[in-house]
């Protein structure tokens, strides 16, 4: 169908939004709106100045008989502090407190809009890690493992504590709690992660690293790779963690159950290596 400039920006524009690092040719572009290639080059160009403009993300640009336009989720510096000071001061509210110093955050979970935030956050901070598939822990760390995933344009694979006769044959290990130091077991179907995969873990709250650890584990099982750790909130702990390779959004790092006082700031995002990286 043919389109005017205007309706060419528009419809390309929704269709990078929702392909996230995915390779187009321009032969692609060019046959939908029965345009020279030239033309869908100039128009490519107004999306990435507005998109790099605005810190939407970028469009890179393969050559090549089997190059494309790939378009890249970014995050803007200033606007990604605001909102992890905002959810930082939200899980600061004292009636979030529960046993063990544990907080209630099946809010935060909950929230579409803010979680598919905190996932681009994510997404934007291993944008260059090459993940083939994000890997979580049923069940509340799965809305913020999909989020990360959209962005990433990567399935997802859900470890469980059971299994589940639907999911078909499994791999099972076994792996010690670092907070309670008790052996527990956890399971990924075999289908639900491809062997020699790039794995990205995602979890919504770390205490000792014990589950996170498990996980990495069971990505060896698959023959698999670790491509980095993603965690929402790490709590400070007296023992050393088990993984010390990891990006956290926000950090508990005073909780006094007998005054019902609860400090979380910044996670160590703002200081390593993912932050922002190029």
């Amino acid at each position: 169908m043919k389109y005017r400039r205007s309706g060419r920006l528009v419809d390309m524009t929704n269709y990078f939004l929702a392909h996230p690092h995915h390779q187009i040719p321009l032969t692609y572009f060019s046959e939908k709106y029965e345009s020279a290639k030239s033309s869908i080059s100039e128009d490519i160009g107004i999306i990435k100045e507005v998109f790099e403009s605005k810190n939407i993300g970028t469009i890179e640009t393969a050559a090549g008989a089997t190059g494309g336009v790939t378009y890249i989720p970014t995050v803007d510096r200033l606007q990604t502090e605001e909102q992890v000071d905002s959810l930082c001061e939200r899980l600061e509210d004292p009636n979030r407190l529960l046993p063990g110093g544990y907080l209630y955050m099946m809010d935060v979970i909950g929230d579409p809009s803010l979680i598919q935030g905190l996932g681009r956050i994510f997404a934007s901070s291993f944008r260059n890690s090459e993940v083939d598939a994000v890997m979580t822990m049923a069940t509340k760390g799965i809305p913020l493992a999909y989020a990360v995933a959209s962005h990433l344009n990567v399935p997802v694979s859900i470890v469980r504590h059971e299994h589940r006769i639907t999911e078909g044959s499994i791999v099972s290990i076994n792996y010690v709690s670092g907070s309670k130091k008790r052996i527990q077991t956890m399971s990924l179907a075999r289908r639900s992660l491809k062997p020699y995969s790039n794995v990205l873990i995602i979890d919504d709250f770390m205490k000792a690293g014990g589950t996170i650890r498990g996980m990495m584990d069971l990505v060896s099982e698959f023959q698999s790779t670790v491509a980095g750790v993603g965690v929402l909130t790490e709590a400070v702990h007296e023992e050393e963690k088990l993984v010390s390779d990891y990006v956290s959004l926000t950090r508990l790092s005073q909780v006094d159950e007998r005054e019902r006082t609860i400090k979380v700031e910044r996670g160590n995002l703002f200081q390593g290596k993912y932050y922002f990286e190029s």
